[in-house]
Formats: C-alpha cells, sequence, structure tokens
C-alpha cells in the first residue's frame, strides 16, 4: 500500500500516530530518516527558479521545508483533524508564529486567566509592543468572554485543561461564540494532545502544541506546532516561519515522529496513574484540595466525560499550610524529578508560584488560582505506588 493513502478518516487513530506522512524513498526504508541538510540541489537554474516562486512545490531550503519535518507535520495535522500543520522550534514559538502571523496594529486579544506563565509574559510584554491589546478573563466565564470581545477582537486564546488547576471550557460553546462575533478560537492542546481531546473536531480554529511535552514523551527535545486549515496555517503562519526562522529541526522532528506512534499507550497509562494518585491524595490528612478532572468533585467533571476520553497525567493539590509546607514536601522527594517540565515518562513535581507562574505579579498569579501552597505534579509511566511512597516521604517532612 503507498504512504500517499495513508491519511484521512479512512484509518483509526493508531494507524495514523505510525503511518501517516510518510514517503518512503527509493532506499525503501521502514523507519522514517532524518534528513540533515541545510540546502537542496535543482537541477536546473529554472527548476530553482520555480521552486523559489512557489510554481512547483518541492524542498528549497532546510529553514521552511525539510521533509523529516513534513512527516511530522503531516501526521499530527491527520490526527488532530486538521488540513495542515506547521511545526516550529519551540510551544512559545508556535504561539508567536500564531500571534505574528494573525494579528496586526490596532487588533485585540481576549485570553483566559489560566494560561502558561510564559504565554501571559509574550502577551503583555511583547505583543503589546506592537499596539495590540490584551484583555484576560475567566476560562470557565463563558459571559465574561462574551463580554470581553470587541469590535477588533481577533482571536480567544486559551488552554483547556488550564495550567496548573486543570480547569476545562465547553470548547463547542466557546467556539459557537467565538464565530458569532467574527472571531478565531486558539486552543492550547498540550496537556490532551489528540488522543483525548480534538479542538478542531469541536468547533476550534487552530490548536497550538507544545512538542516537547506529551507528543515527545520522554523529555529529550525542544519543539512546537500550530495545526489548522490552510489559509491561516498553510499560508499565514507557515509564513512567518518561512520568513522568520522559528524552525524546527529534523532531527527532533524525527523524535517527535517516533513519539507520536505511542503516543495512545502513553496517554492511557498517564491517565490510570494520574486519576489513581488524585484520588489518593484527595484522601490524604495533609492535603487541602486536588484539582483534577477525573474526580466527581473537580467542578467540570460532567463537561470532561462528554469532550474529552479520558482525564490526563496533569494534576495540582494545595498541601496544607504555605510556601514553607509545599516547599518542604518537593525537597522531601527522592524518585520524582523537581522540574517545571510535564509529558515526560518520569514523574514531574513543580512549585508553579516560583517556577511556571513565577515571572507573573501576585495579583496575576492569584487571579489565575496560584497559590503558595500549590504544587503540581505530572505523572510519568513508574509504578503508582512508588510515586505515592515518595510523596509519602514529602508529606512526612512537614511535620
Amino acid at each position: 500500500m503507498s504512504e500517499e493513502v495513508i491519511k484521512g478518516p479512512n484509518f483509526g487513530f493508531d494507524t495514523l500516530a505510525v503511518r501517516a506522512g510518510q514517503h518512503r524513498s527509493e532506499e525503501g526504508e521502514q523507519s522514517e530518516p532524518i534528513f540533515a541538510t541545510s540546502s537542496y540541489v535543482f537541477k536546473t537554474a529554472a527548476q530553482a527558479a520555480a521552486r523559489f516562486s512557489g510554481d512547483e512545490p518541492g524542498n528549497i531550503y532546510s529553514r521552511f521545508t525539510n521533509p523529516t519535518v513534513r512527516v511530522f507535520e503531516e501526521r499530527l495535522a491527520a490526527l488532530e483533524g486538521g488540513d495542515r500543520c506547521v511545526a516550529t522550534a519551540s510551544g512559545m514559538a508556535a504561539i508567536l508564529a500564531t500571534c505574528l502571523g494573525l494579528l496586526k496594529s490596532g487588533d485585540h486579544i481576549v485570553a483566559s486567566r489560566a494560561i502558561f506563565g510564559s504565554t501571559v509574559m509574550l502577551f503583555n510584554n511583547y505583543i503589546t509592543k506592537f499596539g495590540i491589546d490584551v484583555n484576560y478573563v475567566n476560562l470557565i466565564d463563558l459571559n465574561a468572554w462574551e463580554q470581553a470581545i470587541r469590535p477588533n477582537t481577533r482571536f480567544l486564546f486559551l488552554e483547556t485543561p488550564s495550567n496548573p488547576l486543570t480547569e476545562v471550557v465547553d470548547i463547542a460553546a466557546l467556539a459557537s461564540l467565538a464565530h458569532d462575533k467574527d472571531c478565531l478560537l486558539v486552543v492550547d492542546n498540550c496537556f490532551c494532545t489528540p488522543v483525548l481531546q480534538r479542538p478542531i473536531v469541536l468547533g476550534a480554529d487552530i490548536v497550538i502544541h507544545s512538542a516537547t511535552k506529551y507528543l515527545d514523551g520522554q523529555g529529550r527535545c525542544i519543539g512546537g506546532a500550530v495545526v489548522g486549515d490552510e489559509e491561516l496555517v498553510g499560508k499565514e503562519i507557515y509564513g512567518v516561519v518561512r520568513t522568520g526562522g522559528p524552525s524546527m529541526s529534523p532531527f527532533n522532528a524525527w523524535v517527535f515522529l517516533k513519539g507520536l506512534e505511542t503516543l495512545r499507550i502513553r496517554m492511557t497509562a498517564h491517565c490510570k496513574g494520574a486519576l489513581q494518585l488524585a484520588q489518593w491524595l484527595e484522601q490524604h490528612p495533609k492535603v487541602e484540595k486536588v484539582y483534577y478532572p477525573g474526580l466527581v468533585s473537580h467542578p467540570q467533571h460532567a463537561l470532561v466525560q462528554q469532550q474529552q476520553t479520558d482525564y490526563g497525567g496533569v494534576l495540582s493539590f494545595e498541601v496544607k499550610g504555605a510556601k514553607r509546607e509545599a516547599w518542604r514536601v518537593v525537597d522531601a522527594t527522592q524518585l520524582l524529578s523537581i522540574t517545571a517540565n510535564l509529558g515526560d515518562t518520569k514523574t514531574t513535581i513543580t512549585h508553579p508560584a516560583t517556577t511556571t507562574h513565577g515571572r507573573l505579579t501576585v495579583t496575576e498569579r492569584l487571579d489565575a488560582g496560584v497559590k503558595d501552597n500549590l504544587l503540581r505534579v505530572a505523572v510519568g509511566l513508574e509504578d503508582i505506588n512508588d510515586i505515592k511512597n515518595d510523596l509519602q516521604q514529602g508529606f512526612d517532612a512537614i511535620g
């Protein structure tokens, strides 16, 4: 069977995750090759001119055309249900390219308060320099979104589930609201991946990924991606990457391809472990509150059951006490990795108020619900009892 036909609704998710986008060379390789080249040789001057003008498709320069990167882009687009994907150097580069490609001076963004701290810094400190306004609203309050939209609002931006409190918004309802107001809906799907949630199918226009997280799955490489249609992503955002150069390297693209092949298996295991840990934490005497969509106590639990296929691998919890107690828990762990990254096979733990959201003001952090006693855990693939025992050491250190 030709790899050209491995796309679209004729194939299941797992088949697409393993085979979509692959175009075998004359060497007949089973695994996708890494094209470690900066440039390409043309047969004639006329062919070179045709490639550069766009009259003839094909490779030009690896800043914006590379076969390995292209396989990753085609595969992720197939998994997300989008027409086009553009790979970038990082998740933040994906957000930046989206802003540069879609916004102009005088435009307006409405964003959720519950987004990654670096995204807030990008919006507040850099995007606003170009005459673009940004307002923040409560993620789950549809009325707040509607009231914040202006005639010059270009897009709504959000993460769902949010980082780190795992709040969830109704994507279909928000997409309908955005489109009624002639806005685009941009969804960061980092926590769920297309295994658990496909925002484009629910009505979103653009999906953002930090491929660094679950798409890789083993903490090896930095990368990002934007998925959407041919006009917005294939023209406007691709143009930013082509000209500005926040490109994904071929090696990183190859690593992400290997990660996509096992994505569903890993996400299933992450979700199973996270639910068990959340249930254990919810009963723990030294835990004040647990934030995890799989718990019946989660405010959007019913919505999550409709919108997602599972609950995700990330949870947060508030330790009884303040920053002092939270840090003691972190420092006493021996197995868990103290790092702000997530989506790894190794379980990670971090104190959001001083890491992922540390550059925000106190007011901004509190508006996002990030308290000094909050800890975030991204559950890896270790034995769940070992993870519990390691956290118990942390709780014992509180005294």
